[in-house]
């Protein structure tokens, strides 16, 4: 048998070079080959056998490295001891450690306390009184229920995990606002194979400060070890809020609606948390980007992970004012689906929405993600938020108030479109200028 020689490309383990082999390219070795013949044969194939191995490991769907932390949870899987009691904790769930969590995350749920409030956090449920909050008797409550998503792959890949609770606490919250609801208290609820005390606690405390931030209490939440369910490193984020609003101030005010109502849109903070599967798919796959690369849309020396970690912008504080002033018709949140398919949930049956497309500039980190997808505008804007978080419905009175008190609050709004009569009942959206994203 000829003796052969190559290039193994493998994954590095304690060993270094005992691990796993992805791919192997060979040369068989010729009589007469010195270390310099067959070097010069070898070199050349190292090249695109790494490129290779990358492309099989990104068809495994292997795009992004296990979970910071992931390995030291799997060496202690197996604990189960040889002799003596086998208890809980060697079944996988440490008490001990969700104890510690509760008393590192006090201070935290703390500082979101409101008016309302009826209790502390550690009992079986949460309390909150809506009267002493100021609403009457007539008021409604309004309850919402989100996750983060496919984004909690990257936060687990980075071991970043100090914003993602702010992206939880966004997607509810902003959906109760869009109502004319203000959110009054948070539960969360946050399962994980093994409990990591310091993750936990970053996460809880993000959590805190997305709560903080929209006046809402964090009242509570559940915290399930789950051994078996989820992977090393791995976690599932889902958040639970209850708004109230009163009667006169719920939105979408769908008889008061006319063409010629005008579309502000209110500036996202990024791609918020959804249309994260394609992100992956285009960044990691695609691309062949690495969650710790210079991120190719961003000006500044941003990671990829850091960009697409951005925390979801936050609207209650900017919007829910002009609820109460009764300046607004109806408002969106821009979330998966895009402006396609959000603008029509709070639109009568008669009314189109017009989006003039040259009313701002689509944010580069669409541009590429658009670019790299193959994607053209109409597509971009049923998937992304498009850099527009929040699209408001305003009678053309009111128009420049409204800008000027976003504007106040730290918002960039603009104009970008109008109500007019549905001509086509199976569409709802028109968008006007598409070439000018450059699609």
């Amino acid at each position: 048998k000829a003796a052969v020689t190559g290039c193994p490309i493998h994954f590095v383990d304690e060993t270094v070079d005992g691990g796993e082999i992805v791919l192997q390219e060979t040369v068989d070795v010729l009589p007469g080959d010195t270390a310099e013949t067959l070097k010069a044969r070898v070199q050349p194939l190292e090249g695109p056998a790494f490129v290779q191995a990358v492309a099989k490991l990104q068809r495994d769907q292997q795009v992004l490295p296990p979970p910071t932390g992931a390995a030291e949870e799997a060496a202690q899987e197996d604990s189960t001891p040889t002799s003596g009691p086998i208890t809980y904790r060697s079944a996988g769930v440490d008490i001990d450690a969700g104890d510690a969590l509760v008393q590192r995350i006090k201070p935290a749920c703390a500082r979101t306390k409101r008016s309302g409030c009826f209790g502390s956090v550690g009992g079986f449920g949460g309390l909150f009184d809506a009267q002493a909050a100021g609403y009457s008797h007539d008021a409604l409550l309004c309850a919402g229920t989100d996750g983060v998503g496919t984004k909690l792959m990257i936060a687990q890949a980075a071991g970043y995990h100090d914003a993602i609770g702010i992206d939880l606490v966004a997607m509810v919250v902003n959906d109760l606002v869009v109502q004319g609801a203000e959110p009054l208290f948070f539960l969360d609820y946050f399962a994980t194979g093994k409990l990591s005390v310091d993750a936990g606690a970053a996460i809880v405390a993000s959590i805190a400060k997305g709560c903080e931030e929209s006046g809402c209490a964090l009242i509570g939440g559940e915290t399930a070890e789950m051994p078996g369910m989820y992977g090393p490193g791995h976690y599932d984020l889902a958040g639970f809020a209850v708004g109230a609003v009163e009667r006169h101030n719920l939105l979408p005010k769908l008889d008061l609606m006319a063409p010629g109502d005008v579309l502000v849109g209110v500036a996202s903070s990024g791609i918020h948390s959804n249309g994260y599967s394609l992100v992956r798919k285009l960044v990691f796959e695609v691309a062949g980007l690495t969650w710790g690369a210079p991120a190719p849309w961003e000006q500044s020396a941003r990671t990829v992970s850091s960009s697409l970690l951005t925390p979801t912008k936050l609207y209650v504080k900017s919007c829910l004012p002009l609820v109460k002033e009764g300046l607004l018709k109806g408002m969106a949140h821009i979330t998966g689906g895009g402006l396609l398919e959000n603008i029509p949930r709070v639109l009568r049956d008669d009314l189109a929405a017009e989006v003039d497309l040259s009313k701002w500039q689509l944010p580069s980190v669409f541009q590429w993600l658009a670019q790299t997808g193959r994607l053209d505008s109409r597509e971009v804007s049923r998937t992304f938020n498009c850099g527009v978080g929040m699209v408001l419905i305003v009678a053309p009175s009111n128009v420049d108030q409204v800008l000027s008190a976003l504007s106040a609050s730290g918002e960039e709004a603009f104009v970008l479109g109008n109500l007019s009569t549905r001509a086509d009942p199976n569409t709802p959206v028109i968008l006007h200028n598409t070439e000018k994203w450059n699609l």
